[in-house]
């Protein structure tokens, strides 16, 4: 919607340098359909050469702290400058999509970040989803028709089973919340 109606709003994705191929085939498509720029946040170099030499590449599957750390250095520090000096953050985050965010209101304070979060896709369902992106021609990750609902880092992420729920695919050896820490609900009454 902000890239087609060439709204004056900054767009940002978090590059945690360890994406699919079709994560970055979206990316570009989306770019070149909207003719929008779409700003682009990596982790500190410092950071992931640190984690990689004293834990290696795949430390994250030893623990569910390992795997946070990584999600926060991949993750988390980057949203952080991304959102610098915002007032607002729009998401795409939905109820359905796991318990947390079925907590989560439409509009919320964040302050970790101290922005307003606004999440319009809140109340849709995948069905809506999926008739509002067929309607308008929307990109569209292909991973998600080979079995993919939630898309994160490749080493993170694998296809569910059917009848499995959303987010197993997500961080599959472990039994955690399946979240990385982006949208915790860790926010206070809306402002």
């Amino acid at each position: 919607m902000i890239g087609s109606e060439k709204l004056d709003i900054k767009i940002f994705t978090l590059d945690t340098g360890r994406l699919f191929q079709e994560t970055y085939d979206v990316l570009d498509q989306t770019q070149k359909k909207y003719d929008v720029s779409i700003h682009a946040f990596f982790p500190q170099t410092s950071a992931v050469e640190k984690l990689i030499t004293e834990k290696g590449p795949n430390s994250f599957y030893d623990s569910v702290e390992n795997r946070k750390e990584c999600c926060r250095i991949r993750k988390i520090e980057p949203l952080k400058r991304a959102l610098q000096g915002a007032t607002v953050w729009i998401t795409g985050v939905r109820a359905e999509q796991s318990e947390n965010r079925g907590a989560m209101k439409l509009v919320e304070w964040d302050e970790p970040h101290q922005v307003i979060k606004y999440n319009p896709l809140l109340s849709w369902t995948e069905k809506e989803v999926m008739a509002f992106i067929e309607a308008n021609k929307i990109p569209v990750n292909t991973l998600h028709k080979k079995g993919y609902p939630s898309i994160g880092c490749a080493p993170c992420t694998r296809a569910i089973m059917p009848g499995e729920d959303l987010r197993a695919g997500r961080w599959w050896w472990e039994s955690s919340s399946k979240e990385c820490g982006l949208h915790e609900h860790r926010v206070v009454n809306s402002k």
